[in-house]
């Protein structure tokens, strides 16, 4: 194997390329503000747009976050492998390949307006913060859930030109969501974290972990589910939210014996509840329009 071609694939092992899993829990409510935002399919342009974008942004996180955690990810079983833990990527490579994937989403964003443009600005620095905020906030996941949620505003930013009430309340479901699947990310890494010192909200919840994680579920489809159904949605989207409800209660038995292998399992199948979200959203406005 060339040369070239070993520093692509370490690159794309630093970007998580081979899973998909992270992008996709950004991507799903992503879209599915889209779809509310324009009161059914908002255009391909602005889809290829914000899924561009968040492919770009969350790889370009991945290389921060790697940057930031690389003395303490070698003490962790799970990351220990990571290509500028072990020294196969240097910092500064990972930090210019970060610049140059941002900048590659900054450009498709300078495709929507002004507003979008400006929320960017707030991602950005919510992201890059995101990996630092482990060192000082008892639970660090509720600034990714901020920073994983931005994608909503945005949206609504870019059909409507403006961000109505509607889309902050979409965005606090989804924090919840972020809290709930990122306290079984790290209820995979809590032996090790305790040893090194990070804080995380699998430590910090302690005993009650599970439970809390249940309840931040069920707080992002109440939290949805009401706010959509004030805006007209009906039958379909209540079956939708039945079906994530399901889910929720396999994650339950996923996680109940906190496994590392269980956890870590459910954290990677949560995709799937915000395709079902979205796959109500769309399915609900395409029925109450043929109605």
């Amino acid at each position: 194997m060339s040369v070239a071609r070993t520093r692509f694939a370490l690159y794309l092992d630093l970007i998580r390329w081979s899973r998909p899993a992270g992008w996709l829990l950004l991507l799903w409510p992503t879209l599915s503000a889209l779809w509310v935002a324009a009161g059914g399919f908002p255009g391909w342009r602005l889809v290829t747009i914000f899924t561009l974008g968040t492919v770009l942004m969350r790889s370009a996180g991945c290389c921060v976050n790697d940057v930031a955690d690389r003395e303490f990810d070698r003490h962790v079983k799970r990351t220990a492998g990571r290509p500028v833990t072990t020294g196969a990527v240097s910092v500064r490579e990972a930090l210019a390949l970060a610049a140059v994937l941002a900048l590659a989403a900054f450009g498709l964003v300078l495709l929507t307006n002004a507003l979008t443009v400006a929320l960017s600005f707030a991602a950005l620095a919510i992201t890059v913060a995101y990996p630092f905020a482990k060192r000082v906030v008892s639970m660090p996941q509720a600034v990714l859930g901020v920073a994983f949620s931005f994608g909503i505003p945005m949206a609504f930013a870019a059909v409507l030109g403006q961000v109505p009430a509607l889309a902050w309340w979409l965005l606090v479901g989804n924090l919840f969501w972020v809290l709930a699947y990122d306290t079984e990310y790290a209820m995979v890494d809590r032996d090790d974290d305790l040893k090194i010192g990070m804080k995380t909200s699998a430590i910090t919840l302690g005993r009650f972990d599970v439970m809390a994680v249940l309840m931040f579920y069920l707080a992002l489809i109440v939290v949805w589910g009401c706010a959509l159904r004030l805006q007209g949605f009906g039958a379909v989207w209540g079956v939708a939210l039945v079906l994530a409800l399901v889910q929720v209660a396999w994650h339950a038995q996923m996680i109940w014996q906190r496994t590392r292998e269980g956890c870590f399992r459910a954290f990677r199948l949560n995709h799937w509840i915000g395709l079902t979200l979205f796959a109500g959203v769309v399915l609900d406005m395409w029925v109450r329009g043929k109605l």
